[in-house]
């Protein structure tokens, strides 16, 4: 282990600035008065902006620091920007939220600057001590989000079960990787793979270390069986936490696994492709099937994201074909960036209308949105029709390029299995957009913009990007051709 030189620093300069800006506004925050909390807002989007101009600055540089614990490469860039852009619509969505459930505190945005950074590391993490301090850094932040309505007793359950539950997967992610490091003798990415390239692992602790990982970051992933606290604590939590969760936690455990697995797991993929295979199967039935009966939005949102993250595991169960495993990686993230804008965009519609006090709204509460508020009304009828995978949005190419993929690794049946499932997922997508059109009502938009405004601009994100989805998936592909 050497000494952090300059250079070590400057690879991870924008984790660098958003973890001292976040200590700067902890400190910060301490004058300022809870009348004037938009100013910690500010703060923390200005910090969020910065880090994400250093992440650009970085793009297409290649390097690895800190003694090979952590790596840059166009992979952990992409994912970078997509979490600090996923912070910028957090705040944003957070700011009127918590005014008008009289919950403006300043540690709010601070710790979910700290989970953010530690998202950040976790893309790029090349030791599996590394991939468990990112994933606590990231996790423990948002136990306390979950309950940042304290003392409601929906946002109190909710913080307890993702704190138990959490704790329980990080134990066990924990107790794989010392099966791992018991199988290798290493932790670091590259000494466990030349131990198992050079026959000096014990190939049976390996399967196990690697199985227990694989229920660890199926945890933070949602998937199917490891998504009990799911519904619960998405629909207990803030909203603005929720909206975030959805999108940066998931982002954030595919990184952590498409890395570990690709890099470390390539010979025992025929192993694994069978359990990835009834982890996604499993995931697009059940959170599709039981998303129907749901009429609460939030708790229709959590199992939607379930099944979502069927979807995109769809294109990595052929991952041990180097043939696919780069088209597996570029489809994932294209579905990701895909599902940040319509979950997002999602989320924002509700939030726009969620009044005080509130544990979601239900779908009824929509009724006669599309008449009253146009724009809004527009906003969650391209999110619900791109979530389905209607022509020509961006979740239509999202999911044709993972079931692409799954075409292209033999995978027929999972593919049989995606397209039916969506099919099903048309019923409540479309029930919410009846209710929206079709049904009479006098929603009422709560005081403040942001919500609205983050609606619309994810709404406008999906409609043009739908019209360019190669350019984007080329650049996906050219950002991960280098991944270590």
């Amino acid at each position: 282990m050497t000494m952090p030189t300059v250079n070590d620093f400057l690879l991870i300069l924008p984790e660098v600035v958003l973890l001292i800006w976040a200590l700067l506004i902890l400190l910060i925050d301490l004058w300022i008065p809870d009348t004037k909390k938009y100013y910690t807002a500010v703060l923390s989007a200005a910090g969020l902006v910065i880090s994400a101009g250093c992440a650009f600055a970085l793009l297409g540089r290649t390097g690895s620091a800190f003694s090979n614990m952590v790596v840059l490469d166009g992979f952990s860039s992409v994912l970078s920007i997509l979490f600090l852009l996923s912070g910028l619509a957090a705040v944003a969505l957070a700011y009127d939220y918590l005014k008008r459930n009289a919950a403006q505190r300043g540690e709010y945005y601070t710790l979910l600057l700290f989970s953010i950074a530690g998202m950040m590391l976790m893309a790029s993490a090349n030791d599996l001590i590394m991939v468990f301090l990112s994933l606590e850094l990231l996790s423990i932040p948002l136990y306390i989000l979950a309950g940042f309505f304290r003392p409601r007793l929906a946002s109190e359950e909710a913080a307890l079960k993702y704190f138990l539950l959490g704790a329980f997967s990080s134990a066990i992610l924990l107790f794989g990787i010392a099966w791992i490091y018991g199988s290798t003798g290493h932790t670091d990415f590259p000494g466990i793979v030349a131990s198992i390239d050079g026959g000096r692992a014990n190939y049976l602790l390996l399967l196990i270390g690697a199985g227990l990982l694989l229920v660890g970051f199926g945890f933070k992933i949602g998937v199917f069986p490891f998504h009990m606290w799911v519904p619960d604590t998405y629909q207990g939590s803030p909203s603005s936490i929720g909206a975030f969760m959805t999108v940066a936690t998931k982002a954030a455990g595919f990184a952590a696994l498409l890395r570990v697995f690709l890099v470390l797991f390539p010979a025992e993929a025929p192993i694994m492709a069978g359990i990835l295979w009834g982890l996604s199967a499993a995931s697009m039935i059940f959170g599709n099937t039981v998303a129907i009966a749901q009429m609460n939005m939030k708790r229709l949102l959590a199992y939607s994201s379930i099944a979502n993250a069927g979807y995109i595991l769809m294109a990595f169960v052929p991952y041990g074909n180097p043939v696919i495993a780069q088209e597996a990686v570029s489809s994932a993230l294209f579905y990701l960036l895909a599902y940040a804008l319509t979950s997002f965009g999602a989320w924002a519609v509700m939030i726009a209308l969620e009044p005080a006090e509130s544990d979601g709204l239900l779908l009824q509460d929509f009724s006669g949105l599309g008449r009253k508020y146009p724009w809004l009304g527009a906003a969650l009828l391209i999110s619900m029709l791109s979530f389905i995978g209607v022509p020509l949005t961006m979740g239509f190419w999202g999911k044709f390029y993972l079931f692409k993929t799954a075409v292209d690794g033999s995978q027929i049946p999972l593919v049989l299995i995606g397209l039916l499932t969506s099919l099903v997922s048309a019923y409540y997508y479309l029930r919410i957009v009846m209710f929206a059109y079709f049904k009479p009502g006098e929603p009422q938009i709560q005081p403040g913009r942001w919500a609205s405004v983050v609606a619309v601009i994810c709404a406008a994100g999906i409609f043009v990007l739908s019209f360019i989805p190669t350019p984007v998936f080329q650049f996906a592909a050219q950002m991960i051709m280098g991944m270590k």
